[in-house]
Parts: structure tokens; sequence; C-alpha cells
């Protein structure tokens, strides 16, 4: 794993090891349909070869970020003991609450039990699907 601590390039060592010398890199591509995903870790490469840095262009930010975060914030505060309508408070803020409530309407409620279980799940082992996600 190379990286500046943001971003990060995985190069996996099929035969040998980085531990005795100069290395030679070769890169599998087979099928059109594939490979688009696989020439993005390889420009991100190239670029850092180049430029000597990570081209941050090259590293849009992941849209499932924010959904990721508010589970972890949801985890910290279900293990602090908070309630849901505590938790819903803070993601939400009172006046959302209160208009939700007033419709007559239960969707906050709902999100914030679905981020519970996403939090719960991913506390539980599913964060190792995290990893995997990016290259």
């Amino acid at each position: 794993m190379i990286s500046d601590g943001q971003r990060r390039i995985r190069l996996d060592v099929v035969v040998g090891s980085l531990a005795k010398g100069p290395v030679v890199l070769h890169y599998r591509l087979a099928g059109t349909h594939t490979l688009r995903p696989r020439l993005l870790p390889l420009r991100r490469l190239l670029a850092l070869c180049t430029h000597r840095r990570f081209v941050s262009s090259l590293f849009p930010p992941d849209p499932r970020m924010s959904r990721w975060i508010e589970a972890l914030r949801v985890h910290d505060a279900v293990t602090q003991g908070a309630s849901l309508h505590d938790i819903a408070g803070v993601l939400f803020g009172a006046q959302r609450i209160a208009a939700d409530d007033a419709r007559g309407s239960d969707s906050l409620r709902s999100r914030v039990r679905r981020l519970v279980r996403e939090a719960r799940a991913l506390a539980a082992g599913d964060y190792r699907l995290l990893l995997q996600k990016g290259v």
C-alpha cells in the first residue's frame, strides 16, 4: 500500500517479495468489460511516479463517505447510551424532528433505525467490506 494518509494505491504482490531489491511491475488486463475500473489504479500509479505526489483529480470523493461518517457517529452515540431521539436531534436538529412529528411522519425515526442497524453491522465486521471497495 502506498499512501499519503488520505489517498492510497494498493499493489498486490503475486510472486516474490519486495524485500529483495528492485521489482518489475506487471499489470494484468483481460477483456474490455473490466478495463475501465482497472485502468484507474494504473493511472494513479503513473501520475504518482510522474509527479511524485498523489494527483487529487484521480481520487474523487466516495459518494458513500457521508453515510459511513453518519454510521460512525451513530455507533459512537449508541455505545454511549444515546436514545434514538437523542441521535435524531444531533443528526437532524430539533426543528426538523418537530416538523416530522407535526406531519405525523416516521421518516426520521426510520432513518435513525437504519443507521443504527448499519452501524452495528459495521462494528460487527462489515467494516472489512469498506476496505475492499477502493483500490
